[in-house]
């Protein structure tokens, strides 16, 4: 029986270096291929020795890569595949995605290499060769490569974040990459079709945990900034340079605006300020209330919110400063924290998932004292500490929503942990009967499809034999009447009415005969069988002709 396969080679029962190898009707597709923020050299990058024990390269073995969107947990290796190990073929992300991806890149390089003194990252040219190599895609094309489809649909999410259908031959795939099923203040919410596929495989950051309005804890985000500032208390937000950036940046501008209020807000220079104007170029990608007042006024542009430059972190006075990186792992963000966490006036507000080992991941467990080897020191951790979750994921109840959508035969988990994703399968195999997988990094999921023949042809049987004989009751047929500029779909019967035509059937039979001793009942449920695994393995068709 044919079958599509998936393995992780990150992600799996994991947050981070998403990369997962689907392999299907003889090809081989990588969907993301992410880097691990916190970790060592060793679990940096996906495990890419499962390709390598396959016996051929890289190039030989994969067919095409497709980069869901420009966070580095899902395109950070991408240097490193095509680069180092060598990876020369398809590669496809949208363009927003491509325009950013470099920025991202080169940031985190710089961090890495000159203030980590990391040898294994690469270089500032590997990066711009990676990104020649890149085929950008706009919403909702189709593109081919050999005999496999493809087709972009919008994430959410963050600028560009794109989900794809993959289709080899009759097999097919959903990957979702991260989504949102919550329209923001700047972008829309993730949409699909009702595609149908073999496998949905879906993220799963927020498997177990099901969101208050967002109404609420915008106007709670803003209730404890203004008490801060008010106290004269400096406040961080630590931010990834795009995505929940965008969003705080104009819920706060909007809000100093309307309360009249004077405390300075600063981003931090250089990386989001360029991102910000990204925001600007691709503005036919935000939601539509932006496309709409774009031309009046730029939501991007904002009033209040200024730059933010390194000597201004020691100003007396209360101030607000979005910085990154988003979980306080390096970079300005970690800097402002370790200046101002001795004093109680101020304030940390996390606004999304931070991950193990992080320093923010630290601070949300509890962590009064924090070490540090490079260079050496302690912080005494006194600041106020408030976790208010704008992450652009979608919670449990989005998950099963787009699973909904989608109404795929089989469920992957990907991007969640290991204990939350067993949550979520349960869910997802009693609310709408299809098996659910999460496999680890390194193991293969292995999905079974369906013989196309025997689908087809059990479609034609359906309503020619009776009730007590269908295999099964999901199958069904009728047909599509347009009729008076309306489209619908009705029985045989209901067409021959409606567009008064005469309904012909033609029935052929076939004479059998058997001998045996059994009692009549027995022998009727033998016959029955009889005639369903003669009907399946014939190669009869039947056919209605309409005059």
């Amino acid at each position: 029986m044919p079958a599509i396969k998936i393995t992780p080679l990150g992600a799996g029962q994991d947050v981070g270096r998403s990369c997962i190898l689907v392999s299907m009707g003889g090809r081989h597709i990588m969907l993301d291929c992410g880097m691990h923020m916190s970790a060592g050299d060793q679990k940096k990058f996906p495990d890419f020795d499962f390709i390598s024990s396959r016996g051929v390269g890289v190039d030989e073995y994969l067919d095409v890569v497709l980069i869901s969107h420009f966070h580095l947990d899902h395109c950070g290796a991408l240097p490193h595949l095509t680069e180092v190990i060598g990876y020369n073929g398809p590669i496809f992300m949208t363009h927003p995605t491509k325009a950013i991806c470099p920025l991202l890149l080169e940031d985190f390089r710089k961090v890495a290499v000159e203030r980590k003194g990391d040898t294994t990252m690469f270089t500032s040219a590997q990066i711009q060769t990676c990104m020649s190599k890149v085929t950008p895609l706009g919403l909702y094309q189709c593109v081919t490569v050999g005999d496999i489809f493809i087709k972009v649909y919008y994430a959410g999410h963050v600028l560009g974040a794109a989900m794809f259908y993959v289709r080899v031959g009759n097999e097919s795939i959903v990957y979702t990459g991260d989504y949102n099923m919550t329209p923001d203040r700047h972008l829309g919410s993730a949409w699909i079709d009702r595609c149908r596929p073999d496998v949905f495989i879906t993220e799963s950051t927020y498997a177990t945990t099901i969101r208050d309005s967002k109404r609420i804890r915008e106007r709670e985000f803003l209730k404890k900034v203004h008490t801060a500032v008010a106290r004269g208390g400096k406040v961080l937000i630590p931010v990834f340079a795009l995505g929940r950036a965008q969003e705080l940046c104009i819920l706060l501008d909007t809000y100093w605006e309307r309360m009249g209020l004077t405390a300075p807000i600063f981003f931090s220079a250089g990386l989001t300020e360029k991102a910000t104007n990204y925001y600007k170029l691709f503005i036919t990608w935000m939601n539509e209330k932006i496309q709409k007042t774009f031309v009046e006024r730029n939501m991007f542009e904002y009033k209040n919110i200024r730059t933010f430059e390194r000597s201004l972190a020691d100003n007396p006075g209360p101030m607000v400063v979005f910085a990154a990186p988003g979980m306080l792992h390096a970079g300005l963000s970690l800097q402002l924290f370790k200046k101002w966490a001795p004093d109680p006036k101020n304030m940390v507000i996390m606004p999304g998932f931070c991950v193990q080992g992080t320093v923010g991941n630290k601070i949300l467990n509890g962590a009064k004292k924090l070490e540090f080897f490079n260079p050496k020191e302690t912080i005494e951790v006194k600041l106020d500490i408030e976790y208010l979750s704008f992450s652009a994921h979608a919670d449990a109840k989005g998950i099963m929503q787009l699973t909904r959508m989608c109404a795929p035969r089989h469920v992957l988990l990907v991007h969640g942990e290991g204990n939350k994703m067993g949550f979520l399968q349960k869910k997802v195999e009693k609310e709408y009967g299809v098996p659910c997988l999460y496999p680890a990094n390194g193991e293969t999921a292995v999905v079974p499809t369906p013989d196309v023949r025997n689908t087809l042809l059990e479609r034609n049987l359906i309503s020619v034999v009776p009730s007590w004989f269908r295999i099964s009751s999901r199958i069904f047929d009728g047909l599509i009447v347009i009729a008076d500029d309306k489209i619908r779909i009705m029985s045989e019967q209901q067409t021959a009415e409606t567009l008064s035509i005469r309904l012909h059937r033609f029935f052929f039979t076939e004479t059998r005969s058997f001998t045996s001793t059994c009692p009549p009942a027995v022998f009727r449920k033998h016959i029955i069988k009889q005639l369903q695994r003669f009907v399946l393995q014939s190669d009869i068709q039947t056919r209605r002709v309409h005059t």
